[in-house]
């Protein structure tokens, strides 16, 4: 199962469509504290819709914290700063891939201790980074394409659709 990490997230709604994400997909979800909202705000799983209570989410005091609960952590970094397109890398099925803070990504020295697996979503050099959410779900759903898909019924979720059948 893969896991998407958020280091010290800010927005409880990009949190809350990221849980969403990580529930459609089959990933676990991890915050890394401190968090600019509460678990249990409003905003938080408005956005994650009735969905919050199917996600498996932990929470860490900080990444030392992280660190110490998932010692053999195959860890890829987000960031614009990699040389490394998130493409580059084969994702292993049990991998962390962390995302930083709406304002300011992941801290420089983390970025400098894991240099040989951050990554990066190409864009135009005028832009300075994509919506939270939208950065986990290009990720997760290029790792999940390398695995095949894993516990994603494709063919089961077509049958659910009256268009399929004709109608």
């Amino acid at each position: 199962m893969l896991n998407i990490v958020l280091h010290e997230p800010e927005m409880p709604a990009n949190t809350g469509n990221i849980g969403r994400t990580c529930v459609a997909a089959g990933a676990r979800l991890h915050l890394i504290e401190p968090m600019g909202f509460r678990i249990s705000e409003k905003q938080l799983k408005r956005a994650g819709l009735d969905y919050w209570d199917k996600l498996e989410v932990f929470t860490y005091l900080d990444f030392h914290d992280f660190c110490e609960k998932n010692p053999n952590a195959k860890l890829y970094m987000a960031t614009t700063k990699a040389r490394q397109k998130y493409t580059d890398v084969q994702y292993e099925p049990d991998c962390f891939i962390m995302f930083g803070k709406e304002s300011a990504g992941i801290p420089e020295e983390l970025l400098l201790e894991h240099k040989e697996t951050c990554i990066r979503i190409p864009m135009l050099p005028d832009i300075r980074s994509l919506n939270l959410s939208n950065s986990v779900a290009i990720v997760l759903y290029e790792a999940l394409r390398q695995q095949g898909f894993p516990r994603l019924e494709i063919e089961g979720n077509l049958h659910r659709h009256s268009w399929e059948e004709g109608n």
